[in-house]
């Protein structure tokens, strides 16, 4: 049976694992839809958790956190349940956490496995954080972004609405996003890119001929100052590989634009852009 605190409020339609523990003050709220928490799941003091929401095992709240409230937008009425919140296993949800419900019909806000929200960060509306993501403090993700396996964003980052953070990719700390990062890229300054994520791919011990390709993507890309069409072109060059598929595949379904590198200034390619890189050679 869960370990239920007396102070903790349950209403509505709440199913627990018998080894929850479930902290002082807590509310966990199934009157829009169903709460379920899952095994080896602690929610350590005054956490809020509203359906339809499903969380994994092993995963831990900390005071403050509030997961699966209505979003924030003017045009939804919070009395709609919607398609709700989904959380996967072993993630971390420190102090002041809040994380939305999704507006969409079709699909939850997600959040996969092994993710660390850290304090005070926030995640929009139909966002979709895969595993391993570290998000460090003071992050807001707008809606519907999109942030792949393996990403760190750092604290303080504000990543517009819609952008997509690609697998393995760094933002510095305190730069904000208004365009797409491309897969184990470094964000260093305002829609600004730098050069490969080094170190993020290091600790993915990632094969040699994989490195030289993220390298040869990104000059591609950055390096020999190629009109957007004629890099998606030069990039097909290599086409079957991996890792340059996984970035032609990237740049067809950016929404937002790439983000330019430091010598081409701060502004992502426009959406005009965008889709002529993406329809070159179709």
């Amino acid at each position: 049976m869960a370990d239920v605190h007396t102070s903790a409020v349950l209403r509505g339609d709440v199913t627990l694992a018998d080894d929850v523990v479930v902290g002082p003050g807590c509310v966990l709220d199934g009157t829009l839809g169903p709460v379920t928490v899952g095994a080896g799941s602690i929610l350590v003091g005054q956490v809020f958790l509203t359906g339809p929401l499903t969380v994994g095992v092993g995963n831990m709240f900390y005071p403050g956190a509030c997961i699966g409230f209505a979003p924030q937008s003017f045009d939804w009425d919070p009395s709609e349940p919607g398609t709700g919140t989904r959380i996967g296993d072993d993630n971390r949800f420190r102090e002041c956490v809040v994380i939305h419900r999704a507006t969409g019909s079709e699909a939850p806000t997600a959040i996969g496995s092994h993710v660390w929200f850290m304090n005070h960060s926030h995640a929009a509306h139909d966002v979709r954080v895969d595993d391993h993501v570290t998000i460090a403090g003071g992050v807001q993700l707008g809606g519907h972004v999109r942030v792949d396996q393996g990403a760190t964003i750092g604290g303080n980052c504000g990543v517009h609405q819609f952008c997509r953070i690609g697998r393995g990719a760094m933002l510095s700390g305190g730069v904000p996003t208004t365009g797409d990062v491309a897969p184990f890229f470094m964000l260093t300054g305002f829609n600004t890119v730098s050069g490969p994520n080094v170190i993020g791919m290091r600790r993915q011990k990632l094969p040699a001929d994989v490195l030289d390709d993220i390298r040869w993507t990104y000059k591609v890309i950055y390096r020999r100052r190629l009109p957007p069409p004629a890099a998606l072109e030069a990039l097909r060059e290599r086409a079957g590989r991996p890792m340059v598929d996984e970035y032609i595949e990237f740049i067809e379904q950016s929404k937002r634009g790439l983000c330019r590198s430091a010598n081409a200034g701060s502004r992502p390619q426009t959406q005009t852009e965008t889709t002529a890189l993406a329809a070159d050679g179709r």
